[in-house]
Order: C-alpha cells, then structure tokens, then sequence
C-alpha cells in the first residue's frame, strides 16, 4: 500500500498486476476492497491502481462536504504518485461520477474509460429510485446492523450467500459516518452539466437493469450524450451487478480495453 497526497490528504492506494494502467474509483461507501471480484482478474492483463476515496477505508478522512472535483482531484493525484501519465479509468456508482470529473478535467491523462451503474447527475437525470429513497427515511430506526445488511440486499438482485459475504466485508470495514455523508454529499450534488459531450476518451457504460441505487436508465443518457460510447445492459442484475456477474464484467472491460 502507499499513500498520494491531495490537498493535504493522504489517499491510500495500491498497484497490481503489469501491462496497461487502469484506475479503479469505487463508489459511496466502499473502500478499494470493493473492487475485490474485478482487480485480480483485471491484473492478469493490466497494472491495477485502487485506492480508497477520501473519507473512508485507510484515507484520511477530511471535513466535508465533499465534491466530485474534489475526489477526481483526489484520483489524479494517485495517477502522480503512482508515476502514471495516462490511464483506463474505470467507476462505479459514486467512482463514475468521479471518473467521469477526471475525464472532463484531465483529458490527457485516460486512454479510455468504463462507467459503471453511475449517472449523469442534475435536473434531467433519472433520480433515485422509490426503494432506495424509502429505505434511506426508514434506516435511522433500524438497528444499525439491520440497516446495513438490508442495504447490501438492495444493492443486489440476487440473495444467499453472496449478500452473507458483501454484510460480513463491510462488518469487517465499518464506515466512519462522517466520511460517509462527505462522500454523499459529493453525489447527491453531481451534475455533468452539459459536458459529457467534451469526453474525447472512447467510453464504455455498464448497467444492470435491476438497480435500486441508480436508475439503469441513466446509463442511457450517458451513452447518448459521450460520443461513440458503447452500452451495455446487464438484464435483471442489481447495482453491484459486478459482484454478480464479474466474469461477465471483467471479459467485457477487457475486451474494450485491450
């Protein structure tokens, strides 16, 4: 593990594998390990940079809020420290959002970029889903171990014992809250605002069509306003459908990347 510094934070990250950069941004609330069913795979083919955003797992967490500038900052940084000029630049959720903000800001540092159940963000993006928002009012009365285990289910399609193994890695990696509604803040109020049409990398957008978190449909809107980006639907699978299906997943980004 090493640690970039931004702004006067220590980002905490790790390199894999050999061959072509990718950078790996993962989304609110998980740390790298997030990307635990993608990153090994990928290093048989790429050298995997992954790192905690700030506000959780071993980087600092500052005082919020944050912004989705702020954590592509953030993001660009480990690209220094790593000594990475240019990369694949790969996001989910909250790490799309951030993704995104790095091929927006640093054209010249992504080869090509892979959006994963992310969004466009502003006014005329989908919101969030009806589950999702229920659940957000309903989790402050809930036992704290109850409310984390029924938001691992709805960022699933499927149950058993893939929702027993993603409740038991964050029990084993408890959030610090502040950092959560940091980090949340960061994309409550993302908004690409038009600029999606300056993306000049080649874009590949992944979306499960069962997604409590995030509207698959805003993956649509990515597709049609990224020149030349390339879509692709992941029937009846749920948010983390790179958890579901990583095989699936891990074959199509490395097609696109290679």
């Amino acid at each position: 593990m090493s640690f970039a510094v931004a702004d006067g934070a220590q980002i905490a990250y790790e390199t894999r594998g050999d061959g072509p950069p990718v950078l790996l941004c993962q989304g609110l609330g998980y740390a790298r390990w997030g990307w635990e069913p993608v990153a090994e795979r990928l290093a048989e083919d790429f050298l995997v940079a992954s790192f905690d955003n700030r506000g959780i797992g071993e980087s600092d967490v500052t005082p919020g809020p944050y912004t989705v500038a702020q954590l592509a900052a953030d993001a660009v940084a480990v690209l220094d420290d790593a000594g990475l000029e240019r990369a694949h630049v790969v996001g989910a959720s909250l790490g799309g959002m951030v993704a995104q903000q790095v091929a927006i800001g640093h054209p010249e540092r992504v080869e090509k970029l892979v959006l994963l159940c992310t969004t466009p963000g502003g006014a005329d993006g989908y919101p969030m889903p009806e589950q999702t928002v229920r659940l957000f009012a309903e989790a402050p009365s809930l036992p704290p171990e109850r409310a984390l285990r029924r938001f691992v289910e709805n960022s699933l399609s499927v149950g058993g014992e893939l929702v027993d193994t993603l409740y038991e890695r964050r029990l084993a990696n408890p959030l610090d809250m502040a950092g959560w509604q940091a980090q949340a803040a960061a994309g409550a109020a993302w908004d690409a605002d038009g600029r999606l049409a300056g993306i000049a990398a080649p874009t590949l957008v992944l979306h499960g069509t069962a997604d409590n978190v995030l509207d698959y449909r805003n993956s649509e809107l990515l597709a049609e306003r990224i020149p030349d980006a390339r879509l692709r639907l992941f029937a009846g699978a749920g948010h983390l459908f790179f958890w579901e299906h990583p095989d699936e997943v891990v074959r199509a980004i490395r097609e696109f990347l290679q």
